[in-house]
């Protein structure tokens, strides 16, 4: 059976934050389950075949980082919006969470045209929107992270956000919501990584990949004591 494939967009220049930390999730968390697993890095100018892609991944990035990547995501973009619309399971953090959508205006006004795959726009703020952040999503119910962004995301009109901010900025500085979703696409400013926290997103994002594949699987319980603990300590740690 082939290997379940991962693929990393642009690791080189968009993982700032540790956010190959969520790949590492993903990778320990089939294992566990008995899947192999396969990772391949998308870096600019590479003739990666997107068709072999089970999950994507993509985090985050300064905006010298979004404007190295610019070309060759503009170039895919049309191969990604297909297997999006189509269902692919993908998992994008902060600046490729701001890169999936129709744009990016930087701080000195330079225009930096994304995928077009995501309902929003981004412009940045004048201030960096930082701290712990907690979230509750009609899906995955309670979510914790950290979020550091300047960028101010506009969802449009038929976006649904990943959730509610119940303590932090999220995807503007009004606090109201964070992150979007998109059929199977999961986009949003939380680091952490995102993942170690939220096994329950890591989960959908594994058993979207496996049922598209025709892989039964049964849903082995796996101890998440310690993303438990993490979490708890998290929600205690000031803003």
């Amino acid at each position: 059976m082939r290997p379940i494939t991962i693929i990393q967009l642009y690791p080189r220049d968009m993982n700032l934050y540790g956010d190959w930390g969520n790949t590492l999730v993903l990778k320990r968390r089939l294992e566990w389950r008995g899947h192999a697993v396969n990772i391949i890095d998308h870096n600019p100018g590479e003739a990666t075949d997107f068709s072999l892609g089970d999950i994507f991944v993509g985090g985050g990035g300064q905006d010298a980082g979004q404007i190295t990547i610019q070309d060759d995501l503009l170039s895919r973009a049309a191969e990604l919006k297909k297997l999006a619309d189509d269902g692919v399971p993908m998992l994008m953090i902060c600046g490729m969470y701001q890169l999936f959508g129709a744009f990016f205006t930087t701080k000195s006004g330079q225009k930096i045209t994304g995928a077009n795959i995501l309902p929003i726009e981004t412009k940045a703020g004048e201030n960096r929107l930082i701290g712990n952040i907690t979230l509750q999503s009609e899906t995955f119910g309670e979510i914790v992270g950290y979020e550091n962004h300047s960028g101010l995301t506009l969802l449009h009109d038929n976006a649904t956000p990943l959730g509610r901010v119940i303590r932090g900025a999220g995807n503007d500085s009004n606090g109201k919501y964070e992150g979007v979703r998109y059929n199977n696409v999961i986009a949003t400013y939380l680091h952490g990584p995102l993942l170690p926290k939220n096994p329950q997103i890591a989960d959908f994002l594994i058993y979207t990949a496996l049922k598209r594949r025709g892989i039964t699987d049964q849903r082995k319980p796996l101890d998440d004591t310690y993303a438990e603990q993490a979490r708890i300590i998290a929600k205690k740690r000031p803003r």
